[in-house]
């Protein structure tokens, strides 16, 4: 009788022994399961900072699955220099196109040219007569040359025939070489007129005689 009573209570014992080493290894893996997901989780919220939206930065092309937050950042900021990059471009293109200036280099002048020759405008730009065309026949433009916040005509004096003078309207260049000089009333406006020759003429007033301008006349070179 005793020999079965402990047959009995040391497979009991066995039993309740691999009862309990199950109990306690699955409770360890679940413990150390969710350990782990929790680093995961964690890791991941280290690597994808808060402010970084994928979803509304990441360009259509890209599979919001398999990125890392540094290829999105990098991504986004290479997105932000190409429109960067784009935007600039367009806005030079669009200066380079209306660019429109007047340049003689014997007397070092390199001016832009604007609408019209009031004085609002003649104290920023060289003006342009609005009588007169812009590219074809008797261009006519006038500048102050002292006294005022800029002289771009104080030199034209200077110039004589065969001078250089390069037109651009639209970023196309245009030279000119100086055929006439002369001083004229300021009720004068013969030297504006078109007698099918393209050409270029310019005006400002003469020094310390206010019923007189002097003009420069320019003839289109074919080079």
């Amino acid at each position: 009788m005793v020999v079965a009573i402990c047959n009995f209570s040391h497979k009991n014992f066995v039993l309740i022994s691999f009862i309990i080493s199950f109990i306690i290894l699955f409770f360890l893996n679940q413990v150390f399961f969710n350990t782990q997901n929790q680093i995961f989780d964690n890791s991941l919220e280290k690597l994808i900072p808060d402010n970084i939206s994928l979803e509304l930065e990441i360009p259509n092309n890209v599979n919001i699955k398999t990125m890392t937050s540094q290829n999105s950042q990098n991504i986004i900021e290479n997105t932000t220099i190409v429109g960067t990059t784009i935007e600039n471009t367009i806005q030079t293109n669009t200066k380079q196109e209306d660019l429109w200036q007047l340049e003689i280099p014997k007397i070092n002048l390199r001016a832009q040219i604007a609408e019209g020759t009031s004085m609002e405008i003649m104290n920023s730009y060289i003006g342009h007569f609005e009588e007169t065309p812009r590219e074809n026949g008797n261009i006519g433009l006038a500048a102050h040359n002292r006294g005022y916040k800029v002289n771009y005509f104080k030199d034209i004096k200077l110039l004589e025939k065969e001078d250089l003078i390069i037109y651009t309207y639209n970023s196309v260049k245009i030279k000119y070489l100086v055929n006439e000089t002369g001083i004229i009333k300021d009720t004068d406006w013969s030297k504006l007129e078109n007698d099918n020759q393209d050409k270029i003429t310019l005006i400002t007033c003469l020094e310390d005689e206010p019923e007189y301008r002097r003009y420069v006349q320019a003839i289109k070179i074919n080079k």
